[in-house]
């Protein structure tokens, strides 16, 4: 029996499939999170539907949304290699269906996109895992798994949304997706506070920074990141310069850390672990530059946080960073490391440059609300659910099973 998905007029019932989402999930974690405000932001009226597992951290039913939202926990941790995605998989469609929902979108690259009843969307992120699969993961099997997930999703999906416009040509270029079947959903930023809880004296005597002047990169510790470009920076800039590179540890920061060896400047690289907003909010406040040299970048939300925060940025022209950055960063190549050691000097040797760009930065963030994500991405549910509604009838017109 066909459910009519009228939602024209009023409000949609939206599942989140958040199953995924642990302590530490990184710049996916961070959309995830901020999406349920996002979306009640830009059309408060919504039902939302939130699937966690029970290893949602406790922290996301403490948001300021989370009492305004209906929580669903299926009953597996995110620890194991296949369960998780085999309860999303097995259990969310019927789930969904049961609870009268238009549509069920899942942030996180994949998920069910087979939903009899009801809508499907998918947000892709971006290609890292395919145009450097070894350097995104090492084991071949799991490179697979990706690809074959990632292949049906965006095959049987209503809609994908992309976080950028260079994301959503890479798919209609690399993975033949309609530019059709695409929307583009920029990222946001929080506005920070307005001083940070973690005492600047407090930052500088953990990292053991002393008086020097912080050079910081948010990123996740792998070869695509480019890190060792800023590594090999270092012996061409003053000695005062320290670089931050926080993060969890990976097997690519044992090779930084040897290069850092080689070139005689370990003692001006720190590498702390994963830090807490907090501890980041007072890490932002003392830095002077942020650079961001990555060889593929789907969005760059570091770029814009940085940005909210206050601090000069130089990236890598490449992929969607000059999307994000505008002209509110000094770009560069991020393969001619001469380009790179200029954009950090121009902004550490000129105080003028820094607070212009400081100022562009500022004005730039604030173009990039997660509100604006949150209608952006109603749009697309609504778009989602209109071309389910039109197989449904043009199923029913050809007598085919509905």
């Amino acid at each position: 029996m066909r459910r009519a998905l009228e939602t024209t007029d009023r409000p949609l019932r939206i599942g989140l499939n958040l199953v995924f989402l642990g302590e530490r999930a990184g710049g996916i974690g961070r959309y995830a999170t901020e999406l349920p405000g996002a979306l009640l932001a830009a059309a408060p009226e919504t039902e939302l539907h939130v699937f966690v597992s029970r290893d949602c951290p406790a922290r996301l039913r403490e948001e300021a949304w989370a009492g305004s939202v209906r929580w669903a926990t299926l009953p597996v941790g995110i620890g194991h290699p296949v369960l998780p995605v085999a309860a999303q998989f097995a259990a969310l469609p019927a789930l969904a269906r049961a609870r009268g929902l238009d549509v069920l979108h899942s942030p996180a690259n994949t998920g069910p996109v087979i939903t009899p009843g009801l809508a499907s969307v998918i947000s892709l992120h971006d290609l890292i895992w395919l145009h450097r699969a070894s350097e995104w993961e090492a084991s071949r099997v799991v490179q697979r798994r990706m690809r074959v997930l990632v292949g049906h999703c965006v095959r049987h999906a209503d809609r994908i949304f992309a976080d950028s416009h260079d994301a959503a040509q890479d798919f209609t270029q690399t993975l033949g997706v309609a530019r059709e079947r695409i929307d583009v959903t920029p990222l946001g930023v929080r506005a920070p506070a307005r001083l940070p809880s973690v005492p600047e004296a407090q930052m500088r005597a953990r990292l053991q920074l002393g008086a020097s002047r912080v050079l910081l990169c948010v990123a996740q510790k792998r070869p695509y990141k480019n890190l060792q470009a800023l590594i090999r920076a270092l012996p061409r800039l003053e000695e005062e310069v320290v670089l931050v590179l926080p993060g969890s540890p990976t097997a690519h920061e044992r090779e930084l850390l040897a290069l850092a060896d080689e070139l005689d400047v370990r003692a001006r690289v720190r590498f702390p672990a994963w830090l807490s907003d907090e501890e980041l909010e007072s890490l932002y406040a003392i830095s002077e530059v942020f650079v961001l040299p990555s060889l593929i970048e789907g969005f760059g939300i570091p770029v814009l946080e940085a940005m909210a925060h206050g601090v000069p940025v130089a990236c890598a022209r490449v992929s969607a960073l000059p999307e994000v950055a505008g002209e509110a960063a000094l770009l560069f190549d991020p393969l001619s490391q001469d380009e790179l050691v200029a954009a950090v000097r121009r902004i550490l040797e000129d105080p003028a440059l820094a607070r212009r760009l400081v100022e562009r930065g500022r004005e730039r963030a604030a173009r990039f609300s997660w509100r604006r994500t949150g209608e952006a991405s109603i749009a697309g549910y609504r778009r989602a659910v209109a071309g389910a509604q039109g197989r449904v009838l043009a199923s029913d017109a050809s007598g085919a099973p509905g």
